[in-house]
């Protein structure tokens, strides 16, 4: 399938074909192997750990979430699998329902700190479509979910619409916003793989050594994460004006797609974190009235 026909599928869809990347992981430094695998209408996305005995799988689901700092985990058991927003996101925002992710380790690639690899990856694998139909969630309710000044909510709405605010005291991030509303045409001029997949996770400088000593970005570099220090970015260009924000939201995506699909609903979020994106996300359940297309 060629980009310029990756439209909306009325059935379910998985992958055509296999493909695999490999990288190493954010916080553990591991390097690992995905492959990502076609997978039957119904079974949504899963991981498969193949490097631990009996190849245990964890569904990416909010059933699994396993609560971690500056990522998000998912659990089965013993069997764990760390920083999963990316690919998940990537995964939700291309359309595809089903697909199992055989994975080497215990964390996703960072690869380049985006999720633009990842959309390179499903791009060349291609799509296939069942007749299966998909199912549709619409909020008809408000929720909100805050601690201090951070917060995510989600309004009843007619389309699908993220907006996502960040404020940092650091001059070069300071204060941004970022508005988006998926598309028919994921590689259109709005879509999502134009627009949110290539923003690339960022970090302080002057947290690093402190993160590093309690065990986390152990695989964090200047070649997969910006890096914003007293005096500006360390290692620029941006490739957008406001990409902290546009990451926010990237893994704002990757966290709701543990919903199984996005819901129809205007989420705003504004100075989140994983775990509150995950509070909304298990908040939004009750809310949503499920139906398919």
């Amino acid at each position: 399938m060629t980009q310029a026909s990756w439209g909306l599928a009325a059935g379910q869809t998985t992958l055509a074909t296999v493909v695999d990347r490999q990288g190493v992981g954010l916080h553990s430094g591991v390097a690992t192997t995905v492959t990502l695998r076609p997978a039957a209408p119904g079974q949504g996305r899963f991981f498969v750990r193949t490097d631990l005995p009996g190849q245990p799988s964890i569904a990416a689901s909010l059933a699994a979430v396993n609560p971690t700092m500056l990522s998000t985990e998912l659990r089965q058991g013993e069997a764990a699998v760390r920083t999963v927003e990316h690919l998940l996101a990537a995964l939700v925002g291309l359309g595809i329902d089903n697909v199992r992710i055989d994975i080497t380790g215990p964390e996703v690639p960072l690869l380049d700190g985006s999720a633009l690899g990842w959309v390179e990856a499903i791009c060349q694998a291609g799509r296939q479509e069942f007749e299966s139909p998909r199912t549709v969630a619409c909020l008809e309710e408000p929720v909100t979910i805050h601690q201090g000044d951070a917060f995510v909510a989600a309004f009843p709405a007619p389309v699908a619409r993220f907006t996502y605010g960040i404020d940092f005291e650091v001059a070069a991030i300071g204060n941004q916003w970022f508005s988006w509303s998926p598309s028919a045409d994921p590689f259109g001029p709005e879509g999502f793989a134009t627009t949110v997949a290539p923003a690339r996770t960022f970090g302080l400088a002057h947290q690093i050594e402190q993160l590093r000593a309690s065990g986390l970005i152990q695989g964090g570099s200047l070649d997969n994460a910006l890096v914003c220090g007293k005096e500006g970015w360390l290692n620029p260009p941006l490739r957008f004006e406001n990409e902290p924000a546009r990451h926010k939201m990237l893994d704002l995506i990757g966290d709701l797609s543990l919903l199984g699909s996005l819901p129809t609903a205007h989420i705003v979020a504004y100075k989140a974190s994983h775990r509150l994106h995950g509070e909304l996300a298990a908040a939004l359940v009750p809310a949503l009235v499920y139906g398919t297309l």
